[in-house]
């Protein structure tokens, strides 16, 4: 584990989140989610006296999302094979609201605009903001051996994104240097001492 020794703890709640990216060979890609929800112990549900029994899956939710070269969702389908109520299963249709939608910047505040509270399953629309991840990490995977030159927009993108493609990484400075900004010395003295 590449973590720190924890502290003496005992398991709560075990999920496990899947996704993968598949390249269909009528030219459009297929993102799939798949999400289990476990305890470790006996589990009640509200409104339910039969409990879960240990290591029983309380979620099985499954959800893909198809979309184009352009990151528009072209069909979402989901299914729920378990779940901790009946009515749960009726969320299922209702990311149908994200059909048409392009992935793109904002995707997280217009899933959650739509499918926020009593309009989705939260679980369901939880899972279509890290699939917009793994559709990218996909379709642009498919062209990764195409160099990208310093003025291509795809590479300007990249600028600022994230830690790595900061202006002022060496990533950056070896990748597009026509981009990169050394940092610039901190000049700002502070606050002047107070005298007592």
């Amino acid at each position: 584990m590449p973590l720190s020794t924890p502290a003496p703890r005992r398991e709560a709640h075990h999920r496990i989140i899947d996704m993968k990216a598949y390249a269909r060979e009528d030219g459009l890609f297929d993102v799939e989610a798949h999400l289990v929800d476990r305890k470790p112990f006996e589990f009640l549900r509200r409104g339910n006296p039969v409990p879960v029994p240990a290591g029983d899956a309380l979620h099985d939710l499954w959800v893909r999302m198809t979309v184009d070269q352009n990151f528009t969702v072209r069909a979402i389908e989901a299914a729920s094979d378990v779940t901790p109520h009946r009515v749960c299963k009726e969320a299922e249709t209702t990311l149908q609201a994200m059909v048409g939608e392009r992935i793109a910047s904002g995707w997280s505040s217009k899933v959650k605009e739509r499918l926020r509270g009593a309009r989705s399953c939260t679980h369901l629309m939880e899972l279509l903001i890290p699939m917009a991840t793994t559709a990218f990490q996909g379709i642009t995977g498919m062209d990764r051996n195409r160099p990208l030159a310093a003025d291509d927009r795809s590479a300007v993108a990249k600028i600022d994104s994230c830690y790595a493609y900061g202006r002022h990484s060496e990533l950056v400075m070896r990748l597009w240097p026509r981009h990169y900004q050394p940092r610039q010395a901190d000049t700002d003295p502070g606050p002047s001492p107070t005298r007592a």
